[in-house]
């Protein structure tokens, strides 16, 4: 079957509800033919304009909300860069030709995000359904009696709109339950040993995309280090759950075994008996400081960055297999080694730090290696932060990050 070319701007115009297209200050950015029919406009009478400039309230409503609602609606969208449906509306507009004179008019509007590659919102889509006629049919069968239609309408309007309220708020404090979790499970950031290492964990805003990213550092005989990431998939208190038995297992599995191939072989059987845990990812680097050595192995996991003194970046991708559970038997894992210098760097991360919707993964992995190279010479702790402001998005990933920094 060949592909069909699509005309999104046609069918944007043809869309049967009004939509406005807004910028994040609230201009109309563009409008489809639906919303100009209903609101009694042309195109350049909306098309650049401050939409409650476009729109006002009625003067002489004291009891009007419409802006008021509007406002708060667009701000949590923006905020949280979620969906957000409202509840039935009065908003009066002016009539063609008619400043100043403004007719009674019910919508039922919803406000979704457009996120850009950066996970910021570019866009709110406001989309309105005019429901008038239907209060108007409706007061008709009450008799007559509009002022008992509209406190009917208005009142499962408002208790739709307190559900959403109560939902919201229960997905509020079950992300402060799941964070507080995570972070009593996660070690606290410390110096391991006489080296020299700085770890971050930033969870995802608005929804509850978070808490299935984990790391460990693990000091070992002979002066060697362990240092591991994982991310589990899903969230929420059930990825937090698995995240912790398998960090744990992880851990536990690098003191008795040894190498990070076999750390990962023995955490991959384990994880078959843990529901939830395929298909996480995970990689681990042994340090070994009187060699000038590590050895590596991932689980499908993105590949750690080797941030050498001549400020090069490497990154390890020599001994990538699938994830934990892609399998359905038991299979060696791959291990590869690489030596370092003093003064080397190495960095290990989730996908939350790098990974951007609609992007290629080259070109994040492109911009954390010029943010080391940039920054090099710096601190552990310095270069965590410097990484965390350059890499995540100013409003905040819309999936969480964990990452480790390691001073070679």
């Amino acid at each position: 079957m060949s592909r069909v070319e699509i005309d999104y701007a046609a069918v944007f115009q043809a869309l049967p509800g009004g939509v406005l297209l807004l910028t994040p200050e609230l201009v109309i950015a563009e409008v489809n033919e639906s919303l100009l029919q209903r609101a009694g406009r042309e195109r350049g009478q909306l098309v650049g304009r401050y939409l409650f400039d476009a729109f006002p309230d009625n003067p002489d409503d004291p009891a009007a909300t419409g802006i008021r609602n509007f406002r708060a609606s667009l701000e949590r969208v923006l905020a949280t860069g979620r969906c957000d449906t409202m509840a039935l509306q009065r908003y009066d507009i002016e009539p063609p030709g008619r400043p100043g004179v403004f007719e009674e008019r019910y919508w039922s509007p919803v406000n979704a995000p457009v996120l850009g590659p950066d996970g910021r919102v570019r866009l709110i889509v406001h989309r309105v359904e005019e429901v008038t006629d239907i209060v108007r049919v409706g007061a008709r069968h009450h008799g007559g009696d509009r002022e008992r239609m509209e406190a009917e309408l208005f009142g499962r309007a408002q208790e739709l709109q307190e559900v959403n309220d109560r939902l919201r708020r229960s997905h509020d404090r079950e992300r402060e339950v799941v964070l507080a979790l995570q972070e009593a499970m996660l070690p606290a950031p410390r110096l391991v040993g006489h080296h020299r290492a700085a770890v971050r964990y930033r969870p995802a805003v608005g929804a509850l995309n978070v808490c299935g990213d984990w790391y460990d550092l693990a000091e070992l005989s002979g002066d060697r280090m362990a240092v591991s990431v994982g991310d589990v998939v899903g969230h929420g208190l059930d990825a937090a759950c698995v995240m912790g038995q398998l960090r744990s297992a992880l851990s536990a599995a690098t003191l008795v075994t040894e190498g990070p191939a076999r750390a990962l072989e023995v955490l991959g059987i384990y994880a078959r008996s843990v529901e939830g845990a395929e298909s996480t990812t995970a990689v681990q680097a042994v340090v070994d400081w009187p060699t000038h050595t590590l050895a590596y192995s991932s689980a499908g996991h993105l590949p750690p960055a080797l941030l050498h003194p001549d400020g090069t970046v490497e990154l390890l991708d020599g001994a990538t297999d699938p994830p934990l559970g892609a399998r359905p038997e038991h299979v060696a894992r791959p291990e590869a080694g690489v030596a370092f210098e003093d003064g080397a760097v190495l960095v290990l991360y989730t996908d939350g730090l790098i990974e951007r919707r609609h992007e290629d993964i080259d070109v994040g992995l492109g911009r954390l290696a010029a943010a080391l190279t940039r920054h090099r010479g710096a601190g552990a702790e310095e270069l965590a932060d410097a990484l965390l402001v350059e890499l995540l998005p100013p409003g905040g990933a819309t999936d969480d990050a964990a990452l480790v920094v390691l001073l070679l």
